[in-house]
């Protein structure tokens, strides 16, 4: 397989493939059929094979997808973070690249607390209901002994 063949199957630039990654790649652009035929293939010429492709196709949950392509939006993602964290070369631009992602790492942070902080408060006014209705049930229990 030449570098430009895994680079069309995945979209990838192949120098930071290996040998593994490659055939992954290939075995994912051909389908869940190519899979299953490297697993026999692997049973029959050396057992221990077969029973490794079985094994991480189970894991990697490949044997219990629709597909085995990787065009989903998870795939795009991880593509995204990999070239998000590239030097382009440009030292400014490197730099600037930086401060907005630490920025936006410190907005997500702010804004993860903002969400802790509405929960514990959601949790809080149900607790006190909770306890609220808890005395309300207890006087009235008490009235009711107290009656008959």
């Amino acid at each position: 397989m030449t570098p430009a063949t895994a680079t069309a199957y995945t979209g990838q630039d192949s120098t930071h493939m290996g040998w593994l990654s490659r055939s992954e790649a290939w075995l994912d652009s051909k389908g869940k059929g190519a899979w299953i035929a490297a697993m026999v293939l692997g049973f029959v010429f050396f057992w221990p094979v077969g029973l490794a492709l079985l094994a991480y196709m189970i894991w990697s949950k490949r044997m219990f997808s629709k597909s085995c392509r990787r065009t989903g939006r998870h795939h795009e993602m991880r593509r995204a973070g990999y070239a998000a964290m590239k030097n382009s070369g440009n030292t400014a631009f490197d730099a600037y690249k930086a401060d907005t992602l630490r920025r936006l790492e410190e907005e997500q942070e702010q804004f993860e607390a903002f969400l802790d902080r509405l929960r514990e408060a959601k949790d809080k006014a149900e607790f006190d209901q909770f306890m609220d209705d808890r005395s309300k049930r207890r006087e009235e229990t008490v009235r009711e002994d107290e009656n008959a």
